[in-house]
C-alpha cells in the first residue's frame, strides 16, 4: 500500500446517528471517511460526523505515539450530520496536532472557523474552541481544480445540488482516483413543464431541461473514470419519487446509472437512511450488487470497511 490510496469507513449513515441492534452490521454513525496516502501514510479525513470519534481514538493509539500528527480534514458541507463529531475528535486536544480544515461556506454565512467554532460554545459543549491545544487552520473552498496538496496528491472540487453549498471531492494520487458525491440530488428542470398550466412557456421549459442535463453531465464528468466513487444513495428510486424530491439526496438507481455512464470502476452506496436496518440493506444488496456487462461494481458502505487501491 506504500504508493497507493487506502479508504476506511468510520461513519456511513445520513441525517442522524442511528445506533442499536438493527444497525450493528452496517453501522449507525454519521459520515466520516479516512484516507491514507502514499509512503508516509498521510492522513486525510472526509467529514466529521459521529464516526470521527472512533477514528480519533484509533489515531491516538496508532499515529500519535510516533510523534507530531499532521492531517487534513475536508468537509463536504456544514450540516449537523457531517460536523457534529468534531468536538469529540481527540487529536484536537493535543498540542502536537497540526490540522487543516477545508470546506465550503454558503454565501452570507459565517466563516468556516466560526461555523465549526459554534459547535463548541459553552451553551452546547463544556470546552470552547479557543481552549483547544491543537494548531488548527481553516481554508475556505469553492469549486476549483487541481489543488496541489504536496507529495503527489491533487484535489479538485465540484459544487453539488443540496440545500446549502456542498462540495464533491476528487483525490488523485499515483494514477488512482477517489471521488465523493454526497449530499447530492440530481439536477432537474425547475421550470413549469405542464403544458396545461397557464404560465407554461415552451422556450423556458426547454431551457430548464437543457440546464438540468448540462449540470448532471458536469457532475458525471467530474468523477469520470474514477477507481472509486462514494455516492449518495439514501433512497430507492421509488422512495425518492414518492416523497423525497427536493430533500437533497440521490436514489440508488441514479447513483449506479451515473457511475456506469462515467466509467467508474466501483461505486460505494453511502449516506444510508437512518431508518434503514441491516436486514433492509442486506435485501437491497441482493438487488443492486449484481454485476454484469459494463455496469459499475456496487457495494454498500459499512463501518470498518477498507478499500485499497
Amino acid at each position: 500500500m506504500a504508493n497507493n490510496l487506502s479508504v476506511i469507513f468510520w461513519g456511513v449513515r445520513g441525517a442522524i446517528p442511528s445506533p442499536g441492534n438493527s444497525t450493528q452490521k452496517y453501522g449507525g454513525n454519521c459520515a466520516c471517511i479516512e484516507m491514507r496516502v502514499g509512503q508516509e501514510n498521510r492522513l486525510i479525513i472526509i467529514d466529521a460526523g459521529t464516526g470521527i470519534r472512533k477514528l480519533g481514538n484509533h489515531v491516538m493509539k496508532t499515529d500519535m505515539p510516533k510523534g507530531s500528527l499532521s492531517l487534513d480534514l475536508f468537509l463536504s458541507h456544514t450540516h449537523w450530520d457531517h460536523i457534529m463529531g468534531f468536538p469529540f475528535f481527540l487529536p484536537i486536544y493535543e498540542p502536537h496536532t497540526q490540522m487543516k480544515v477545508h470546506g465550503p461556506v454558503s454565501l452570507g454565512e459565517d466563516a468556516l472557523d466560526q461555523v465549526i467554532g459554534g459547535l463548541m460554545k459553552y451553551r452546547y459543549f463544556p470546552i470552547s474552541v479557543e481552549e483547544l491545544s491543537a494548531h488548527i487552520s481553516y481554508h475556505h473552498l469553492g469549486e476549483t481544480s487541481n489543488i496541489d496538496m504536496g507529495g503527489g496528491l491533487m484535489v479538485s472540487t465540484k459544487v453539488l445540488n443540496h440545500s446549502i453549498t456542498t462540495l464533491g471531492y476528487k483525490f488523485e494520487f499515483n494514477g488512482k482516483i477517489v471521488c465523493t458525491c454526497f449530499d447530492h440530488e440530481p439536477f432537474r428542470n425547475l421550470s413549469i413543464t405542464d403544458k396545461k398550466h397557464p404560465e407554461y412557456d415552451a422556450l423556458v421549459a426547454a431551457e430548464g431541461e437543457h440546464v438540468a442535463r448540462e449540470q448532471n453531465d458536469a457532475i458525471e464528468e467530474f468523477f469520470h473514470g474514477a477507481d472509486l466513487l462514494i455516492h449518495d444513495a439514501q433512497y430507492t428510486e421509488e422512495e425518492y419519487h414518492a416523497s423525497r424530491v427536493k430533500w437533497g439526496h440521490s436514489s440508488m438507481e441514479h447513483a449506479v446509472g451515473a457511475a456506469t455512464r462515467a466509467g467508474v470502476k466501483k461505486v460505494v452506496f453511502f449516506h444510508h437512511d437512518p431508518d434503514r436496518t441491516d436486514t433492509d440493506i442486506e435485501n437491497l444488496e441482493k438487488i443492486y450488487c449484481v454485476g454484469g456487462g459494463d455496469r459499475a461494481e456496487v457495494v454498500f458502505a459499512q463501518e470498518g470497511m477498507i478499500i485499497d487501491l
